[in-house]
């Protein structure tokens, strides 16, 4: 090291002393210690972990009142459920069956016997059909897709008698196009028919009338509608056929009525 001869040594002595006091400053003040680093990872860790706790309870609080809403939510339906009477059909009555027997006859006297599987009737497409009261004989066509049967009515007024709901109504008389016979029946209830032809569903009484095919005799429920414009005037459906008959799809008039019914009675039905 050479002095330089201009400047005393006592000047030269401070400045190297600023300059290592730097230079320390600079190796310890711009750096941070690797066990900070190791603490502020640490720290970190703890934080996510921390946050993945409040995460977890938070969800498992939310669903919490979710399943509280929806119970809460249950408990209103099944009360408004229990309040609102749910809408049922009236059960069709069981009829019962009985053979026809003429005052003083045999009923396998004169005719043939009707047919029967498992006691029940054998029947054809199509079976004459005797209306008990005004003795009229139609030509009944069976069809098991219907419900509930039917027979061909005009002028049906309703009315009331004795505080129950009655209906007065005419029914054809077979082989005439102009005579009616009018009949009066308690109404046992009413059925709403939705027909495309009209804007609002129809309201048809249901009455029961005394009938007998073949040997079978009953009363069945039949709904009073207007039937000219169909093959026939009365429809036999599934409340009679019911456990009472069996269809031969093959036949037609497969069964007989009593000799005690005036042939000449007997029509084509051709309405």
């Amino acid at each position: 090291m050479f002095l330089h001869p201009a400047r005393p040594l006592g000047s030269i002595i401070p400045a190297a002393l600023i300059l290592l006091t730097l230079t320390g400053c600079a190796n310890t003040g711009f750096f941070v210690e690797r066990h900070d680093l190791n603490e502020l990872e640490i720290a970190v860790k703890k934080q996510e972990k921390e946050i993945d706790s409040l995460r977890s309870q938070t969800q498992a609080q939310q669903n919490l009142v979710i399943s509280h809403q929806m119970q809460s939510t249950q408990q209103v339906l099944d009360a408004i459920y229990a309040r609102v009477e749910k809408p049922s059909c009236p059960p069709v009555s069981r009829q019962q069956a009985c053979s026809v027997t003429a005052a003083g006859d045999d009923t396998s006297e004169g005719r043939g016997e009707d047919q029967r599987l498992n006691n029940k009737l054998i029947v054809g497409e199509l079976e004459r059909f005797l209306l008990v009261g005004p003795e009229l004989v139609y030509v009944a066509r069976i069809d098991s897709g219907a419900t509930t049967s039917s027979i061909d009515s005009r002028n049906v007024t309703r009315f009331e008698r004795n505080g129950e709901n009655w209906v007065r109504f005419d029914v054809p008389v077979p082989n005439s196009d102009d005579k009616f016979e009018t009949l009066e029946r308690r109404i046992v209830r009413n059925v709403r028919i939705i027909s495309a032809s009209a804007e609002e569903p129809e309201r048809r009484p249901i009455v029961e009338l005394h009938f007998v095919i073949g040997d079978h005799e009953q009363k069945a429920e039949f709904t009073l509608t207007e039937r000219e414009d169909l093959s026939h005037s009365v429809l036999i459906g599934r409340n009679i056929l019911r456990d009472v008959m069996l269809i031969d799809v093959g036949k037609e008039y497969a069964t007989e009525l009593p000799e005690s019914v005036n042939p000449d009675s007997e029509g084509s039905d051709s309405n």
